[in-house]
């Protein structure tokens, strides 16, 4: 008679665009070096599609590649949702599921998160909590509804907690841990491309940057998908980059929305300096020596606060509400004026240096591997 204990099943640890895989990096080897280690496995949805990308993202962030790619690709959110749980629930019937774990509020983590719920698997949710209260944003829902359906919440911020309490979840829930982001950040740092290689290996001459540069990412639909949004911030940018040298990371959603609207030309501009989409080690070089980053990314509202560098948001609210609160970033908008003033205020008086909150110290994964396996060893034992 055999009387080993079965392995258990795996947690499935969810993937779906880029942001995820920068946040489920460190929780993958936290897994692996957890004594015992907590057998997982990667399910990459392919919600985001640039296989080049993709990856180059997971040999940057030292991921191992993932074990099953559902392949969805690009559709309305609905059809999207809709595939990745017609794509996933047969992954659990194939590996089995000790839990469910998702990152973030793409739609892969709220398709995935429901297939889960409705197989009473635990549901666990890193970055559970954050509200920008502005359900216009697709992100949004996907927050609101994942935090209801989730067993264990480990959020970044004690705001977080508040928030869940308020939509009547039980605060034995959520554990505060830290950001599994800076994680990240900080394992990779000494590993960031210069900026000055970055433009040798363009065919730039990096001298444009001697004398310090700012950098934009822009690619939120609210912002590029409307020209009458998008023209005119293009132009104060450029009034920027006539003080200050801006290198644009031009994702692909703003270039082709530039070439339907025929704005494209406005970025060939003294002092603009634009790039193709750059891999998280690039960036993250290119951020960490930046006078001032211009973004409308949440994740890059978190990474310029860990790096101490002045941050402007180009929306009108924020998830992450810490990174104003103690942290570098401040909300400008979408109203070019308040834009360049808040530009002229960081050229004059240096901007916000703020400080690392609280558990952005790289060990939240450590933090989530601790409590989870404790936690599936009580939930388990209880049934």
């Amino acid at each position: 008679m055999n009387t080993e204990a079965a392995e258990p099943a795996p947690i499935l640890c969810v993937v779906g665009a880029r942001p995820n895989y920068m946040k489920m990096a460190p929780i993958i080897r936290a897994f692996a070096a957890h004594d015992p280690a907590l057998r997982s496995l990667l399910v990459h949805t392919g919600q985001h599609y640039d296989s080049a990308m993709n990856d180059r993202l997971f040999a940057d962030l030292d991921l191992p590649a993932p074990e099953v790619n559902l392949g969805v690709g690009s559709a309305s959110h609905a059809v999207q949702t809709a595939e990745v749980m017609r794509r996933f629930e047969p992954v659990i019937d194939r590996y089995g599921a000790r839990a469910v774990l998702v990152v973030g509020d793409v739609n892969s983590t709220l398709a995935c998160a429901l297939v889960a719920a409705k197989r009473q698997i635990p549901v666990i949710h890193v970055e559970a909590g954050l509200r920008s209260y502005d359900r216009r944003m697709p992100e949004e829902i996907n927050r609101v509804l994942t935090d209801q359906l989730a067993d264990v919440l480990y959020t970044t911020e004690r705001s977080a907690h508040g928030n869940l309490a308020r939509e009547g979840i039980d605060p034995a829930r959520a554990v505060f841990v830290g950001n599994v982001m800076i994680d990240s950040l900080l394992a990779s740092l000494p590993r960031a491309v210069s900026a000055e290689a970055l433009l040798r290996d363009a065919g730039l001459d990096p001298q444009v940057l001697a004398a310090g540069y700012g950098v934009v990412t822009l690619h939120r639909p609210s912002n590029v998908d409307h020209p009458e949004v998008l023209g005119p911030l293009l132009e104060a940018l450029r009034q920027i980059a006539h003080r200050l040298p801006l290198v644009l990371a031009l994702h692909p959603r703003t270039r082709g929305n530039l070439e339907r609207f025929g704005l494209l030309g406005r970025l060939d501009a003294p002092g603009m300096i634009v790039l193709p989409p750059q891999g998280y080690l690039e960036m993250l070089g290119l951020m960490s020596r930046a006078v001032m980053v211009l973004t409308d990314s949440g994740g890059i509202q978190e990474e310029t606060t860990a790096l101490g560098v002045p941050c402007l948001t180009l929306r009108e609210n924020t998830e992450r509400p810490i990174t104003v609160e103690q942290g570098t970033n401040t909300l400008v908008g979408i109203d070019p004026q308040v834009l360049l003033a808040g530009v002229d205020d960081i050229l004059r008086h240096g901007g916000k240096r703020g400080r690392v909150p609280e558990l952005w110290d790289g060990r939240a994964a450590q933090r989530i591997a601790a409590h989870l396996a404790r936690w599936l060893d009580h939930f388990e034992r209880a049934r």
